[in-house]
């Protein structure tokens, strides 16, 4: 049956403030670091309630597009505000919770079975990845290719092609909870020092360490703004 004829859904309020905000942003010509108005002044200017303003400055954190300081204002964290449809967002946020308790149950077995595994070309492969994902935090990124690289080395360093497949099934999911969780303010490096607990263990063949370490990091990588996010918020008044 279509999906094309369901029943309309009306724009949130604040959903038309990150629209305008969004303008804002390019209009002044702001750029990563600058201070957004505070938001008795933007929803004074916008004719809105704080409420509303709130709730968008709560979407553009969720994202990682702004940094929300205590009592210090909120600032940029890119240079635009490109903001995600908000449904997609509500949708990422639907199945994350079970993206995360997959990621869990497959990736410490991994953790587990690398320690008992692993050959020095398994190591090397951690190793590197290790390395490109530091060079990629201390350019200021968030590590993500460095996070995929290692994840995918102690896959293949557990030596289980049916493991394998189910991570490789749920590949595209993985990577949502990585970028959801590499841009939470500070976890890039908190994710390295935990991938370099993974790796210790494994190269020590300590399994129960391993997979530890590993329950650890996934358990850490789950602590997201997103879910915290209430898509409905504080009913505008």
């Amino acid at each position: 049956m279509t999906d094309a004829l369901r029943p309309m859904t009306k724009q949130r309020l604040y959903e038309q403030v990150l629209d305008r905000l969004r303008q804002y942003v390019d209009e002044a010509g702001l750029r990563a670091g600058d201070r957004l108005p505070p938001e008795r002044d933007l929803a004074q200017r916008l004719g809105v309630s704080r409420a509303s303003v709130k709730q968008a400055i709560v979407v553009l954190e969720v994202q990682g597009l702004v940094e929300a300081r205590q009592g210090g204002g909120t600032y940029l964290v890119r240079d635009s505000l490109e903001v995600e449809p908000v449904e997609k967002l509500v949708e990422r946020r639907r199945r994350l919770p079970d993206v995360l308790e997959a990621r869990e149950a497959l990736e410490t077995k991994l953790a587990e079975l690398a320690a008992e595994r692993r050959t020095e070309a398994d190591l090397a492969a951690m190793r590197s990845a290790l390395d490109h994902m530091a060079a990629e935090v201390e350019r200021g990124g968030h590590g993500v290719e460095g996070d995929r690289l290692f994840h995918r080395a102690v896959t293949e360093a557990a030596h289980s092609s049916i493991l394998a497949e189910f991570m490789r099934s749920i590949a595209e999911q993985i990577a949502e909870s990585r970028t959801e969780s590499l841009r939470q303010p500070g976890r890039p490096g908190r994710s390295l020092a935990q991938h370099r607990a993974i790796l210790d263990a494994v190269e020590a063949r300590q399994p129960g360490r391993a997979a530890a370490a590993m329950r650890r990091h996934v358990r850490t990588v789950a602590k997201v703004r997103l879910l915290d996010w209430d898509p409905e918020g504080e009913r505008d008044r």
